[in-house]
């Protein structure tokens, strides 16, 4: 056999002892108690003959015999180890019967987060911790929430929150949980009937808040409207009453001037000639006589007059 076929032989056994021979050893290792793996979020609780000999909630490799003594080659035995989840959990319960100071039937959503934070207590003080934890929050919702005044019930939620987390959180650390944030999700009516009478009531109140927005409207409209033409009229009236002093002082200023007063006069008249419907005839101051008589005595031709007849 070469060095080939040897190189190849010792390659072959090497893969299957590090494939087979190496986990089956480390399992025999933790089987016999000289280590163990804690993972994240986990806790590792081990107990033997009744009695918790330790808890490893710190993730990673532990070596048992350092935190078990001579009990971790018996633990895995004889005894047992529980592995319990420590990560954050997530309740909500729904409309939790409570009455209102006013006698309305009323109902509550609660969601609440927790976490274990004591794997032995949680093991072993209580056979159903999750469930007795509900109930707790379930009837300390009711016991605290109940008789509030309805107004009060449906806006202090913050306030109304603390009170039950208060009220459960010393009886979950009896049971290994520590309960974190509380929250009242909803606040809801639970009698039909009332739900129909408050919607109707509702809708009634905006039917007469949109009339009254729309008549204020108007009225708002018609005020402005009349004081502004109050005030136009007012001062119409103001400057109907002044216009006859204004042209009266206007009219003895040109008069002291007796020149500037006939030329005042003089463009007033020209105006008054263009703006009228008669024919005007301009003649020079010095063409009097005969042609002034010829145009007094032309018949002025009206366009309705039919036209000269032809011999």
């Amino acid at each position: 056999m070469d060095a080939f076929s040897n190189f190849l032989i010792a390659a072959a056994g090497t893969f299957i002892a590090c494939s087979i021979a190496v986990p089956l050893l480390l399992w025999i290792a933790r089987v016999a108690g000289l280590y163990a793996i804690v993972q994240e979020r986990r806790a590792q609780v081990y107990v033997l003959f009744g009695k918790v000999i330790g808890t490893i909630d710190e993730p990673g490799l532990h070596f048992l015999p350092k935190k078990l003594g001579l009990s971790a080659f018996l633990v895995n035995w004889l005894g047992k180890c529980h592995e319990v989840d420590l990560r954050l959990d997530q309740t909500y319960l729904r409309s939790q019967p409570v009455n209102s100071e006013e006698g309305a039937p009323m109902g509550i959503g609660i969601w609440y987060e927790m976490f274990v934070s004591d794997p032995v207590s949680f093991l072993f003080k209580n056979t159903d911790p999750s469930g007795s934890l509900s109930a707790n929050v379930s009837n300390s919702t009711v016991r605290c929430l109940s008789n509030m005044p309805l107004a009060d019930m449906l806006v202090n939620r913050h306030v109304m929150s603390d009170t039950v987390r208060n009220e459960v959180t010393p009886k979950s650390h009896e049971w290994g949980y520590k309960l974190g944030s509380v929250y009242i999700r909803k606040v809801h009516f639970r009698d039909a009937k009332m739900i129909k009478q408050i919607e109707s009531k509702v809708v009634n109140r905006l039917r007469q808040v949109t009339s009254a927005i729309k008549q204020d409207g108007a009225n708002q409209v018609n005020i402005i409207t009349s004081t502004a033409e109050k005030t136009a009229a007012i001062e119409l009236a103001k400057a109907a009453a002044v216009r006859p002093e204004i042209v009266g002082n206007a009219l003895r200023d040109i008069s002291a001037d007796p020149d500037v007063a006939q030329a005042v006069f003089d463009v007033l008249e020209a105006q008054k000639i263009i703006g009228g419907q008669a024919t005007v005839t301009l003649v020079p101051s010095s063409g009097g006589g005969l042609l002034t008589e010829l145009l007094a005595a032309q018949q002025p031709r009206s366009e309705s007059s039919p036209p000269p007849l032809k011999k």
